[in-house]
């Protein structure tokens, strides 16, 4: 249970088993750990460790091999063992030692057990010899150099120490969208096929699509009957590692990673980014992750009400507000009441006066809007927008017909050119760039020239025989070049010439995080003068929850690419569509849309699974008021051929 403290779940309301099989496989775990931190004799440890991993890989149910006694006749279950996981399961109580071991073990030790490659041992050596008990004293012994000399640390293991405590923190704040939206709608989806659950909607800023989100938030329409019956079900899903609370219309969870079915992967991350979030300290963390999650079972007819309240934003509702109290009515969580009605009446007993809805594009008519999609409730004018019928059409899934930024195995990717090539073709697009990384990356094996232009010459061929095959998909060659010194390109201005296109990236962040705003927008501006430059990538080079990007003016950089496409240049932005970057960010999308800078939204994609990642950048861009038109990705193969010559 990496990033958060260990806990002894509650057990179940509905009967036995009282504990699922993931909770059982995971306390296990956790006491073989606190035995360890105790001090514990070592063959102990090993029998809780072996139980654990015994039972997380069981298929058989564990309700009957208790109910049936068979639990003591399966290897490595004792006894004692076997009698306390028989109370815990058939009973619902916890052994006391077990609680005894939670509730004394100090929670300063607990709390560094979630410090990525920090395990029991050196925890209690370092509470012996160093008097480390909490993150805060762990930081400051390693600031001041005292693990370094400790036998069997050194100079390594404190600066990895210092490191994780960086990326712990950065962890337990928030999550980043694509790791929100599989949490929620992996438990979205469970919750919706229950008996009596007759809506089951994901909300928050996971539903306004933030690139980063807190916990999570789900309203479930249910009859007032069945309320109890649901709550109780919901209790019993797989995936729910802790109960923080639980009543008829409120649940507060914890869910970990056993609520995936098919199991959780981080999948391929390119090396330049896994350096950045912190490598396998950071795989650590999220293959044994848990998020937040509030789930609230509303009445049918308070579902539309709930579901915009709690969607958000802050701001927005707020301004849904006073436009309510102008017109003599008051909006919160049950309903749109008329104050003239309700009188004093709070809660659900004012609610039974509400104006009528049945989704939330009523509740936006009855307060003369027009329904606003939940990306744009931010308060960034929507709200005059949604007044005078001038809300942008937004761009979709179904706009999208290729993307630019892409990488094969000629570079960092981890799939071939062809691979590439087919896995676009299926996803219904009808072009796709290649752009793999220029020499300067080492840790992106950089495409030498003499490489680059064979890969060039492989497209053609491919583009010529679906050409005569009557095939409308074609492949662009471009490459991903460094920005050097003085806003110079990676390769020699006759290769450059040889390509379709160049996306123009800063990868030395460090030099770059060192210089002031100034120097970095001159920079990328003389970047933008090179005739070859088509594509300003990633343009402030951060990595969510790894790290800030580096100081840049864009409003001034937006402003200048404006008026070389004025003057006939074709100088777009990328939205990169990693989950991990999201960069453009999407407050500045709609300042280039204003400018008339055109958008590329690209994967960054490494594996034919990362070209998928399109989808999170389709996000970015409606919640940055983004149009078909504002991208190039929405043209034809034809007319993206004429923009790039």
């Amino acid at each position: 249970m990496a990033g958060g403290g260990f806990t002894l779940p509650k057990a179940r309301p509905n009967g036995p088993p009282y504990f699922s099989r993931n909770q059982i496989a995971s306390v296990l775990h956790q006491v073989a750990v606190l035995l360890e931190l105790n001090g514990a004799n070592v063959f102990r440890v090993r029998s809780y460790q072996n139980a654990s991993r015994m039972l997380g890989g069981l298929t058989e149910d564990l309700g009957e091999l208790v109910a049936t006694g068979r639990l003591f006749e399966m290897k490595g279950i004792g006894k004692g063992l076997g009698s306390a996981l028989t109370q815990a399961i058939g009973e619902g109580r916890w052994p006391s030692d077990w609680v005894d071991l939670h509730e004394q073990t100090p929670k300063g030790l607990i709390e560094m057990l979630g410090i990525p490659g920090l395990g029991p041992k050196r925890i209690k050596l370092m509470n012996e010899e160093l008097g480390v008990d909490s993150v805060a004293t762990l930081k400051q012994v390693a600031l001041d150099g005292l693990i370094a000399p400790m036998k069997g640390f050194g100079e390594k293991s404190q600066q990895r120490m210092l490191n994780g405590i960086e990326l712990l923190a950065r962890f337990r704040a928030r999550r980043r969208l694509d790791v929100g939206l599989m949490y929620g709608e992996a438990f979205q989806t469970k919750i919706a096929t229950l008996d009596g659950v007759i809506k089951a909607q994901l909300a928050g800023s996971a539903r306004r699509r933030k690139e980063t989100i807190g916990d999570l938030d789900l309203v479930v329409a249910v009859e007032s009957e069945n309320h109890e019956m649901v709550s109780q079900a919901i209790l019993g899903l797989p995936g729910i590692a802790d109960v923080k609370g639980a009543g008829d219309s409120k649940i507060s969870i914890i869910l970990d990673t056993s609520v995936f079915e098919g199991g959780f992967t981080v999948g391929h991350i390119d090396p330049n980014v896994l350096d950045a979030i912190g490598g396998e300290d950071y795989e650590q963390l999220e293959s044994s992750g848990t998020i937040d999650a509030q789930v609230r079972l509303v009445p049918p007819e308070v579902f539309p009400f709930t579901l915009a309240y709690f969607t958000g934003s802050k701001e927005h509702n707020i301004a849904m507000r006073q436009r309510a109290i102008d017109r003599g009515l008051k909006l919160n969580e049950f309903g749109l009441i008329p104050d003239a009605k309700a009188g004093d009446l709070k809660g659900m007993a004012a609610a039974k006066f509400s104006l009528h809805a049945t989704n939330e594009e009523e509740i936006y008519r009855h307060l003369d809007l027009e329904w606003v999609t939940p990306e744009l409730r931010e308060d960034t004018g929507e709200i005059v927008a949604a007044e005078s019928s001038a809300l942008p059409t937004l761009l979709t899934g179904k706009d999208i017909r290729g993307a630019l930024h892409n990488h094969t195995t000629l570079s960092d990717g981890e799939a071939t050119l062809e691979q590439m090539a087919d896995t676009a073709r299926k996803m219904g697009w009808n072009w796709l760039g290649v752009a793999d990384h220029s020499p300067t990356l080492k840790i992106a094996n950089g495409a030498s020239a003499e490489d680059l232009l064979q890969q060039g010459a492989t497209i053609r061929e491919y583009n010529t025989a679906w050409a005569n095959e009557g095939v409308d998909f074609r492949l662009f060659h471009g490459v991903e070049s460094d920005i050097l010194e003085d806003g110079k390109l990676d390769h020699p201005d006759d290769v450059l010439g040889e390509l379709d296109y160049t996306v123009a990236s800063v990868h030395a962040i460090s030099k770059w995080k060192a210089r002031d705003e100034v120097q970095n927008t001159e920079e990328l501006m003389r970047c933008l003068d090179h005739p070859s430059t088509t594509i300003l990538g990633h343009p402030t080079g951060r990595i969510l929850q790894g790290r800030d990007g580096y100081e840049v003016d864009l409003f001034a950089v937006l402003e200048y690419m404006a008026e070389q496409n004025d003057d006939g240049h074709l100088k777009a932005v990328e939205l990169n569509a990693s989950p991990y970057r999201l960069d453009l960010d999407w407050r500045l999308c709609k300042h280039a849309k204003g400018l008339g800078v055109p958008i590329i939204i690209n994967p960054d994609a490494h594996s034919i699974r990362g070209l998928a990642d399109i989808s999170y950048g389709v996000m970015a861009a409606r919640k940055g008021w983004i149009e078909s038109p504002n991208v190039l990705n929405s043209l034809s193969g034809e007319e993206l051929s004429r923009r790039l010559a």
